[in-house]
């Protein structure tokens, strides 16, 4: 008996060994062909009742206890039985690549084209049985392997890492998991929580996350596209625009849309599916949601339905449409069914639903790394900008006068420039003033990310921390510029990469400084009596928005504004008036002493009363 493939039971695949008692001649059977003319040539050589029962129609069975009742004969004409084992049962998985295909007895041509299989996964506890038999049989049979890859997942614990059982109690229904949050929702949890070979800690707080952040966000962006779409009537029946007769912006997207289809292609292909779902995540919520349709909310609810508009519907179309393909592997309903929503209109693909359509592949004449680069470094200074806000506790209507950036080259401060209007739009400053990478205003201080440099320096790591302590704003400069740089410790050359370091830098009176990486933002945060006006105004226009909204007014309704502005914010109103008709498409703003009725409504603490009726 060898373990590695027979066992001693009753339920499984007999061993094909039929051996003489004296156990001198033995045959393995390869057929059933070849099992029944074994069958009728023992009945003729030895005669008797041998094999009686199956001489008619052959053996139909072949587990047993049939298959124990044959006897064969030996060509030295000695009876021969069959030996006692079975197949380890595994073997019977083990040979599914050709028992699928009954080979080789047919379809030896579809099989050839299926052998070896590209990819299996199993549980890790399968190593030593599916993994094992289907290469054993593939080496013994073909010399060769049966699968070219193989992912061996890992075990769903409970969310405190425990395995489930009913003896704890915390064992997740599935079903009801469905149910209660949807296939897709759980799907997507289950492929980008954690790689499907760890172990993962199953939440169900996860899963209405997922709901939440990325299914609801993406929801969210098709509505916002459909509500405008539908005022618009856009079709994508205009001719495709060209990427370079389009917008920056709408280039930008789009450059970023083909990198993550091509990285999420390089991530399936290299069996990555986790990477793959958090790549799109990305996507979708840093870059398509809180980045290009906030910033152009405004060329979709306003102006003519011309060259920029269809620019717009277009690009947004093309990603919500690319975005459904990337995901419809992990999420097939909600995807298929958001397809279908568009396509029902575009008629864009003749194809029932999305799972007929082939997985996007990326556009690489699209793809523009600079402008990539470039956008990367708004989205960053801006976030840097508007936490320093958040901890100044001052609001973005609030407009402020400057922003300091320093330049580590000449290349950033040339793709600062480019987006530097986009970025003072953002965070709502009226300059931008770039210094020299060793300037002396804004002072740094640098200290060891002792969790990256920890197991690289071990006891050395005292020397570094003491010779950090010791830079100039020159050195800070150059580590930040290179990205490394040279440390003399003990006598040998120590490179240090900057992210082995922390870099903070130190507030200024009347300035509040932040850094990511090799960018750095001081932010002026005084404010004028001029900025305040303009704050004033920008939040008036905040509190009519809200109210054309609650008062059911149509996107493109005209309205008239009456306001008793007593308190202290009639020069606001006075000043920026036409920029606050323009906002909330007032045909006129009407400043009178009081209003005895209206809506109360409070800007920057003021109380004032307002009368917004629809133009008749």
């Amino acid at each position: 008996m060898d373990w590695n493939l027979s066992r001693s039971r009753f339920w499984g695949t007999p061993l094909p060994i039929w051996k003489t008692e004296d156990g001198e001649e033995e045959v393995c059977i390869g057929n059933i062909e070849e099992l029944n003319n074994g069958i009728r040539k023992a009945n003729e050589v030895l005669g008797g009742d041998v094999n009686k029962h199956y001489l008619h129609e052959g053996i139909l069975d072949l587990h047993k206890p049939y298959v124990d009742d044959i006897v064969l004969v030996s060509p030295k004409g000695k009876p021969m039985k069959r030996v006692p084992d079975l197949i380890d049962v595994w073997f019977d998985s083990g040979a599914m690549p050709y028992a699928q295909w009954h080979f080789p007895f047919e379809n030896k041509e579809t099989f050839k084209e299926s052998f070896p299989a590209d990819f299996i996964a199993e549980g890790v506890d399968q190593t030593r049985g599916w993994f094992y038999t289907l290469h054993a049989i593939a080496a013994l049979v073909f010399d060769s392997v049966a699968y070219k890859t193989c992912v061996s997942n890992g075990l769903v614990l409970d969310k405190n890492g425990n395995k489930m059982s009913k003896r704890l109690g915390n064992v997740v229904d599935p079903f009801k998991t469905i149910e209660t949050y949807g296939a897709d929702a759980t799907r997507w949890y289950l492929v980008t929580n954690a790689s499907p070979w760890d172990n993962m800690k199953f939440d169900l707080d996860g899963i209405k996350e997922v709901q939440r952040k990325f299914f609801g966000t993406l929801y969210n962006t098709y509505q916002f596209f459909s509500l405008y779409a539908n005022v618009d009537g856009f079709a994508f029946k205009e001719k495709y625009i060209l990427l370079n007769e389009r917008p920056e912006i709408d280039r930008w997207i789009l450059s970023s849309l083909n990198t993550v289809v091509k990285r999420v292609n390089e991530f399936m292909d290299d069996y990555e599916p986790t990477q793959a779902g958090r790549a799109v995540e990305d996507f979708v919520d840093g870059h398509l949601s809180n980045w290009y349709v906030r910033l152009c909310r405004r060329r979709f609810w306003k102006g003519e339905y011309e060259h920029d508009k269809v620019c717009a519907y277009q690009t947004l179309y093309e990603c919500l449409e690319t975005v459904l393909r990337l995901i419809a592997p992990i999420s097939p309903f909600f995807s298929d069914a958001i397809f279908q929503n568009l396509n029902v209109v575009s008629g864009r693909f003749n194809a029932e639903s999305i799972h007929h359509i082939d997985f996007p592949t990326a556009n690489e004449s699209a793809i523009d790394s600079s402008l990539e680069e470039r956008m990367q470094l708004a989205q960053d200074a801006s976030s840097l900008v508007l936490s320093l806000r958040k901890k100044q506790n001052i609001k973005v209507r609030q407009p402020l006068q400057k922003v300091l950036i320093p330049a580590l080259n000449p290349s950033m401060k040339e793709q600062l420039k480019k987006i530097e209007d986009l970025i003072k739009a953002e965070v709502n400053v009226k300059e931008i003033e770039y210094l020299n990478p060793d300037n002396t205003f804004i002072q740094k201080k640098i200290k060891p990310n002792f969790v990256a440099l920890g197991k690289k320096l071990g006891p050395k790591m005292k020397a570094v921390s003491s010779a950090l302590a010791t830079f100039t704003q020159e050195q800070i400069a150059m580590l930040e510029k290179e990205g490394q740089y040279s440390l003399p410790v003990d006598g040998e050359a120590l490179i240090l990469q900057a992210s082995e370091v922390e870099i903070t830098s130190e507030d200024i009176p009347g300035w509040l400084v932040a850094n990511k990486g090799g960018l750095t933002v001081a932010l002026d945060v005084t404010v004028t009596t001029e900025l305040e006006n303009e704050g004033n105004a920008r939040e008036f226009v905040n509190r009519i928005q809200k109210i054309r909204k609650d008062s059911g007014f149509e996107l493109t309704d005209r309205i008239i504004v009456k306001v008793s502005a007593a308190n202290g914010l009639k020069n606001s109103l006075v000043d920026f008036n036409d920029y606050i008709c323009a906002e909330i498409l007032a045909d006129k703003l009407e400043i009178l002493p009081e209003i005895e009725s209206g809506t109360e409504i409070e800007v920057n603490d003021i109380q004032l009363k307002v009368i917004v009726s629809k133009k008749a």
